[in-house]
């Protein structure tokens, strides 16, 4: 018999948070203290770890997820090319700006002093004079100043010493190179047949990347493109659209380019997204300090609530969860933060001044036609019946001031709507074959999770025939009866709309505004 705090749950934000799993937290107790922290989807990091140990994760979380009667969305992060330099005889050399290093591939050679291994002899080959390498994270910069068959020299611009198998990047030069490794290839099979939601991949350069893992993919898991090279920021628009949601890894992404355009790209690659209704995450040292320390820095807090004022969909945490000394805390304090954020009155300002474009499609105008409607009648929630997610997503798009109440037939929907703004998402199990049905479950479930109570109304879009993707063609404003079943929330675990940014009092104004003179509402 499920307990009081296992009934279904409703979080007191509209922007979710997404948590790596690690030592520190795969748990079958602290994967359960994480999400009742707040955690909406876990990240599986296959840069780390074997595919048993991320199986036996997964199994925990769906254990999880059947206990909390909340449906939960999992990221299989896929590792990418890890392009490394070699060895050198005493482990490391140092150097000097000014010094000339010699390249080449003859990795049975250890280094030395003036001599640099490379196993990625066509990296070599696809470098030119004026290239720049960066070597551990940017810490070494270098310049090509010749090329030669099978090497190259470089002169060092920045950098005291160089180590064993350091990691190194070339920002200015598009790498004959696939996305995806044997290594990446056995794990994206292994996490498809598994069940993830969302395949994440690294080192994206051109939009034939994407292709190339959707052929693998073949629509069993959703695709996330990770935005990390400079070259994937040239075709930013193209790989947008052709992905099904983004991840800002401004990590990687703060190596090869300068740190002071990262801010920007952030807010473009938000925006960028918003407008194709990809869900956006922000991740990267949001929390960074809270790996060692209990608490952030005000730096920190400022970074989280900067992308959650941009309107992402997400923010994530990395090594915090996965191998810091304080997940749980990690977890609650960007809880606390993104609700702080969403309660500010500005906050919404901030948001309707950025409305993303909407689509020309009859599920876009119908989309837009109901939240507008939602917000005239000053509605609890929105609900949006929905088969692939599409119609959840349109709703998200808007970053609207009300709850969404995905209802869909498929888990699998349920779980990828799990990263999605405001989209508080339900696996319903019964069939809709009417407008009745429609209604009634609406009704039921907005009040059985605490998004509306007998009096208040509910905008409801959805598609005929049911149960047929891509057919969102019809609105429906409907008020909850008296004779409504009661919330199964109890008083000490109260179903929530964020305070101000989700109470219906803050759209009293908009409500007046759409109003005639002579009190009609415009639909």
């Amino acid at each position: 018999m499920p307990t009081k705090r296992q009934q279904p749950l409703k979080r007191q934000r509209a922007t979710k948070i997404v948590a790596t799993v690690g030592p520190a937290s795969n748990s079958e107790e602290k994967l359960k203290a994480l999400f009742l922290a707040g955690v909406d989807v876990f990240r599986l990091n296959f840069s780390h770890g074997t595919q048993a140990d991320h199986g036996v994760v997964l199994d925990r979380i769906r254990r999880l997820e059947k206990e909390m009667n909340r449906p939960i969305g999992v990221i299989a992060d896929m590792q990418g090319p890890k392009l490394r330099i070699g060895r050198f005889k005493d482990g490391a050399i140092a150097i000097k700006a000014g010094d000339i290093l010699h390249f080449d591939a003859d990795v049975d050679r250890l280094g030395d002093e003036t001599r640099v291994p490379i196993p990625h002899p066509d990296i070599l080959a696809a470098l030119n004079v004026g290239s720049t390498v960066l070597c551990d994270d940017g810490k070494v910069r270098l310049k090509v100043i010749k090329k030669g068959e099978g090497f190259l020299e470089a002169q060092v611009v920045a950098g005291t010493k160089l180590s064993n198998n350091k990691g190194f990047n070339i920002p200015d030069v598009v790498l004959p190179l696939s996305p995806l490794t044997d290594k990446d290839r056995l794990d994206l099979e292994f996490a498809c047949e598994a069940g993830v939601e969302w395949i994440a991949l690294s080192f994206v350069q051109r939009p034939e990347d994407i292709h190339e893992a959707r052929a693998l993919i073949k629509d069993r898991a959703a695709v996330m493109l990770k935005m990390e090279k400079p070259s994937a920021v040239e075709y930013l628009t193209e790989l947008v659209e052709l992905s099904d949601s983004i991840m800002v890894a401004r990590g990687d992404l703060g190596v090869e380019i300068s740190l002071a355009e990262v801010p920007a790209l952030q807010k473009r690659m938000i925006a960028e997204a918003r407008k194709f209704g990809r869900p956006v995450i922000v991740a990267t040292q949001m929390l960074e300090s809270m790996i060692t320390a209990p608490v952030p820095t005000r730096a920190e807090v400022s970074d989280v609530a900067t992308a959650v004022y941009e309107g992402a969909d997400c923010v994530m945490l990395s090594a915090e969860t996965a191998a810091g000394q304080f997940p749980v805390e990690a977890v609650t304090f960007m809880d606390d933060i993104i609700r702080h954020v969403e309660c500010d009155p500005g906050y919404r300002h901030v948001l309707d001044a950025t409305q993303a474009e909407w689509g020309k499609t009859i599920g876009d105008a119908v989309t837009k036609a109901t939240y507008q409607a939602a917000i005239a009648v000053d509605a609890s929630a929105l609900v949006a019946f929905t088969l692939s997610g599409t119609t959840g997503l349109r709703a998200a798009r808007e970053r609207p001031a009300i709850p969404i109440l995905g209802l869909t037939p498929k888990m699998e929907t349920a779980r990828r709507l799990a990263l999605s703004y405001g989209v508080h998402a339900v696996h319903m199990k019964e069939d809709i074959h009417s407008f009745g049905d429609m209604v009634d479950t609406a009704v039921r479930t907005a009040v059985e999770h605490g998004l509306g109570k007998p009096g208040d109304r509910l905008a409801i879009t959805a598609g005929v025939p049911f149960a047929k993707p891509g057919t969102t063609n019809i609105m429906r404003i409907t008020t909850i009866g008296a004779d409504s079943p009661p919330s199964r929330h109890d008083a000490d675990t109260p179903a929530v709309r964020s305070p101000k940014a989700h109470d219906p009092k803050a759209h009293e104004a908009k409500a007046k505004e759409a109003k005639t003179p002579g009190g009609k509402v415009h639909a």
